[in-house]
């Protein structure tokens, strides 16, 4: 049982916005550190973006920072990604993935236990 779901993707001409959302189920959501990943085809899949359990701490790659961000309701056991100024390369399976700790500067695939099943992300230019 995959107990992140991801949802809110789409097609976005560039420019657009648009925002995921990731439901955690089983967990105890609150005591686990919420990242954002995407692969491109034919990429390796990349870090996004990540926040700490409180939601008081984010950090971000290079490439998004200032366009994205990335929050949480610990009481919806969800987390989101804002995406604004979309770029064509943007486009992407876009994943999220949970893994226990009170840090923040989780950016490495096998860093994390539970991963979503993937939401489609296509920017158009």
């Amino acid at each position: 049982q995959v107990p992140l779901v991801e949802s809110g993707g789409g097609l976005v001409q560039a420019g657009g916005s648009l925002r995921l959302s990731c439901a955690a189920s089983g967990l105890t959501f609150s005591s686990y550190a919420m990242a954002w990943f995407r692969q491109a085809p034919g990429k390796e899949r990349e870090f996004v973006a990540v926040i700490n359990w409180s939601g008081r701490f984010t950090y971000f790659t290079d490439s998004v920072k200032g366009r994205f961000t990335i929050s949480r309701d610990n009481a919806k056991n969800t987390v989101y990604l804002q995406m604004n100024s979309l770029k064509p390369e943007d486009t992407a399976v876009y994943y999220c993935a949970a893994r226990l700790g009170s840090g923040t500067y989780y950016t490495r695939v096998g860093e994390y236990y539970y991963w979503g099943q993937g939401t489609q992300v296509t920017v158009s230019s």
